[in-house]
């Protein structure tokens, strides 16, 4: 029959933490585990921030728009596309029961050339423009200063943009394209993975840009919707689908959001780059954890054909192995944790990126760093099963 120790060594209810004082009573050996574990965890925690920090770069601008539903060309396999549709079906989309506004929003990302105003380098960035009198966005940078765009060749300027724009210092004037432009603002966005600064202004001026004309812009990016107070989103946007053209699609924020995050998790490269890259350090992580638990198995090798030997069950020493090796990775992963929020506050400011720990990258991160010391536990404990008191002694 097992015997269940208490802390003082007497028999009782309350059994030894075997697997704590383990860990524990070798504070190098502590630190030298940790140390390697954590490096793994670091890894893998850089990948998920990089991830993140690239999907949020890339759906910013959508979830900044002030709309319920959106309107875009079946074309379009991610928001950066250039498949503009008619303004006429704006009118269209407004006569539907159920719709307050139905706005356009013009954008280009391959066409605009800015010239940095203090060493006339000449870089592509991207440009957003909407009606002054249509709001589309929910920046309230962008909103309070839309005024200012109603007169022509008139520009914001993203002060977040990457520093060799120089967006970011106090300069009223540029060229755009070789056009003059007058800079009345500012506005706080930042560049994702594909474009390195934007600028917002109205349709006259976005028509003039492209075309070298004052006019209509040549066709809507996105269609913004605004449903009208007590109206059924679905409702509306099965009649939005009636009254359109087969050509457009018809998309909640959510399913928009949902649109352009499975074309970057997907489709672009980024996406499986960085999914890889976390599986790259779970398995180095699981080598050296693996390397870890091993060593230390075959040190307290004696230990556990005692514990055999006076009876305790192979399954309660199971139990003490994997314990160990959860708490090893709970031991790494802390300090790695620790690191990682000075590293992501560090990358974000060089980079310009939305680099922050969410609960999200904690709860995955926690999980594959025990998971991956389970695991290798799993492996590396077959010395403990196989433990014979006889062969010890």
């Amino acid at each position: 029959m097992a015997v269940a120790f208490s802390l003082s060594g007497r028999a009782g209810s309350h059994p030894v933490p075997l697997a704590w004082r383990s860990l524990t009573a070798h504070k190098w050996r502590l630190v030298r585990s940790s140390a390697g574990i954590g490096f793994a965890v670091l890894l893998m925690l850089m990948q998920l921030g990089f991830q993140q920090a690239f999907f949020d770069a890339a759906l910013q601008v959508l979830r900044g728009l002030d709309g319920d539903i959106f309107l875009q060309s079946i074309h379009k396999y991610q928001f950066a596309t250039q498949a503009p549709f008619s303004y006429g079906l704006l009118t269209t989309a407004k006569n539907v029961p159920g719709v307050a506004s139905a706005r356009p929003l013009y954008a280009d990302w391959y066409n605009l050339f800015w010239k940095n105003p203090r060493d006339g380098k000449v870089y592509l960035v991207r440009g957003f423009a909407f009606e002054p009198d249509k709001p589309v966005f929910l920046f309230p940078e962008v909103n309070d200063q839309r005024d200012k765009l109603a007169a022509d060749g008139v520009v914001l300027v993203d002060r977040r943009g990457r520093r060799f724009l120089g967006m970011n210092r106090d300069i009223s004037q540029t060229e755009i394209n070789g056009v003059k432009v007058e800079i009345a603002g500012k506005f706080a966005l930042g560049p994702d993975f594909v474009s390195d600064g934007t600028v917002i202004m109205s349709g006259r001026t976005f028509a003039s840009l492209l075309h070298g004309t004052l006019g209509n812009p040549p066709g809507v990016a996105l269609g913004v919707i605004k449903l009208a107070a007590g109206a059924d989103p679905s409702a509306v946007q099965r009649e939005l689908r009636k009254a359109l053209p087969a050509t457009i699609a018809v998309l909640t924020k959510a399913q928009l959001l949902a649109f352009e995050r499975a074309f970057q998790a997907d489709v672009s490269s980024a996406g499986p780059i960085f999914a890889i890259g976390t599986i790259v350090g779970f398995v180095v992580g699981l080598l050296i954890s693996y390397q870890i638990t091993f060593t230390e198995i075959s040190d307290l090798l004696p230990q556990y054909a005692t514990l055999k030997a006076i009876g305790y069950p192979t399954v309660f020493l199971l139990r003490v192995v994997l314990e160990q090796a959860a708490l090893n990775g709970v031991a790494g992963w802390i300090p790695a944790v620790l690191l990682s929020l000075g590293l992501y506050r560090l990358i974000g400011q060089i980079a310009l990126l939305p680099m922050q720990m969410s609960l999200g990258i904690i709860f995955v991160s926690l999980g594959l760093t025990v998971g991956m010391c389970l695991l290798s536990a799993v492996i590396a404990v077959g010395r403990v099963v196989r433990a014979d008191p006889a062969e010890v002694f």
